[in-house]
């Protein structure tokens, strides 16, 4: 089955005049694409014109034919089942039909392929780890975990056998088994073309190219993540090193415009000081003064030419050099001594203790209790000293401006409090703005700013699948908040490379035996 994606000068912008992108041309041939990009630069349209879900507003978008889509988001609060989650519910529903005697017209083009769905469908589980009977097709969709759902995700894609499939955050909620199940999918050779979107950078370190969404356009980027990383990288050592030769450029030819000025000036000078003292015929001083003004006018746009294009040239290379918003935050408050009880949780069992600045990891596997022991340990702390970051990112008042929200924090001390937020690339206006019209990644700079600047300062932060649908750049910027909070901290999730980035050093493993749960707390390895 092969697999190819097509798109010829495709632009999108929405009818408020957002305009997304213009132009992009691509074409993807049977490869496993990863697609990456920040919050708000259009990875999620993009997705939806592939799929067929949007429409560009200019060129055009085609497939080798169906595309198969695990969406970011499997909702696992409503009355579907996994039957549903797999498509295959009408299918099912028409041969049951079939056998019963009372078929619809359309009932009877059923395929000898169509005849064999069930067993598809717990085929395609199994690959996913999932083994069940034909029963567990009729399973209510909340009884699944988060993980659990995104498999059968997975799983529906595999069963549609798409030439050209989309995973969108494929690895969110996923255990550590399921998450090297996901990746030998990948790696065992996916039929057809694969596009990931993901923040997993193991997962992307699997892929054959990286398709880069940044400022409008499209960029493809051979080999897996890490050499993508290197290329971007020697690229913007490159255009700083060109900024720097421009802005000596621009100097130099600045100091020559100057000495410019001063040689005119001090030739107006000689040429009247001959006038007035009658050196020579006034015929030929003015014929001298106009050829003067005429040679050094030309000779002063010359240097002025010349100081316009030394300032279009620094604002080129100024062009290529990426500007994320950095975050860069002392949090001397947070400091607590080496020993110090922060929190204790009693457990039927036992008491667990987090003394200091202690970073713990807690890790098992989907639907294990990982959650519920997070809520737990926040109960059993005081609320001042416990700050909690949301997977929904839910901490700020729509309503309210960003400075408004932190005002609530703590001392209304206005100045203060910008001075705050401008650690967090907070500036100027932008603290007056209404929460509602924050990016993606704005909002998420702004909720670290409310969860760790209150006065006083949390002591504890408990964090739960806190790079769950961020992007690399809020990554980034999460584990560069986080080394400067001197704080305890316990992070629940699967992902060991956030755990190895933010120096977690033990790690409370959850299991359960016969329905009793059980804490196994051990060095993180």
């Amino acid at each position: 089955m092969s697999g190819n994606l097509h798109l010829s000068g495709v632009g999108f912008g929405w009818p408020d005049g957002n305009q997304l992108f213009t132009g992009i041309d691509a074409t993807w041939t049977d490869q496993r694409i990863g697609l990456v990009g920040d919050n708000g630069t259009g990875k999620s349209t993009l997705l939806r014109l592939i799929t067929g879900e949007l429409v560009p507003t200019a060129g055009t978008v085609r497939t080798s034919g169906p595309v198969a889509v695990l969406p970011q988001t499997i909702a696992t609060r409503d009355r579907r089942t996994v039957s549903d989650l797999l498509a295959i519910t009408e299918l099912r529903a028409a041969i049951a039909r079939v056998l019963a005697g009372t078929p619809t017209a359309g009932d009877l083009s059923l395929s000898p392929d169509d005849w064999q769905v069930e067993d598809r469908a717990l085929a395609s589980l199994a690959r996913v780890g999932i083994t069940a009977g034909p029963d567990w097709l009729d399973r209510s969709v909340a009884s699944l975990s988060g993980g659990e759902a995104t498999m059968i995700g997975i799983a529906a894609t595999l069963l549609r056998r798409a030439p050209v499939t989309v995973w969108d955050e494929p690895t969110n909620n996923l255990d550590r088994t399921a998450r090297d199940r996901l990746y030998r999918l990948v790696t065992d050779g996916w039929p057809g073309l694969l596009i990931i979107v993901s923040h997993d950078r193991e997962l992307l370190g699997l892929v054959d190219a990286i398709a880069e969404l940044y400022s409008g356009e499209l960029r493809l980027f051979g080999g897996p993540y890490s050499s993508y990383r290197a290329t971007l990288e020697a690229e913007q050592q490159a255009a700083e090193r060109d900024v720097r030769d421009a802005r000596s450029t621009l100097r130099k030819e600045r100091r020559q415009l100057a000495d410019v000025h001063v040689a005119l000036a001090r030739r107006q000078r000689y040429a009247h000081t001959d006038y007035v003292n009658k050196r020579r015929p006034k015929v030929i001083m003015r014929q001298r003064a106009r050829e003067a003004q005429v040679s050094a006018g030309k000779y002063r746009l010359l240097h002025e030419g010349k100081l316009d294009e030394a300032a279009a040239e620094l604002r080129r290379a100024e062009d290529q050099v990426r500007t994320d918003p950095a975050i860069r935050i002392d949090l001397p408050g947070t400091e607590v001594p080496e020993r110090k009880v922060i929190a204790e949780l009693a457990l039927p069992d036992r008491t667990m203790i987090i003394r200091g600045p202690e970073r713990i990891a807690v890790t098992g596997a989907n639907g294990v209790g990982k959650t519920t022991l997070l809520h737990a340990l926040a109960a059993a702390t005081p609320a001042a000293r416990v700050g909690r970051l949301p997977q929904r990112l839910d901490l700020l008042d729509d309503r309210r401006t960003l400075l408004e929200n932190l005002t609530g924090s703590g001392p209304a001390d206005d100045n203060a409090i910008r001075a705050r937020l401008a650690r967090f690339g907070f500036r100027g206006d932008s603290v007056d703005r209404p929460a509602s019209t924050l990016s993606g990644g704005e909002r998420f700079r702004a909720t670290l700013s409310l969860l760790l600047l209150p006065q006083p300062p949390p002591q504890l932060l408990i964090m739960d699948e806190p790079t769950n649908n961020l992007d690399l750049t809020s990554v980034g910027q999460l584990i560069t908040a986080l080394s400067g909070f001197r704080g305890a901290l316990v992070v629940a999730g699967h992902d060991h490379d956030l755990f190895t980035r933010v120096g977690t050093t033990r790690r409370w493993h959850l299991s359960r035996d016969h329905d009793q749960l059980r804490i196994d707390d051990r060095p993180l390895s």
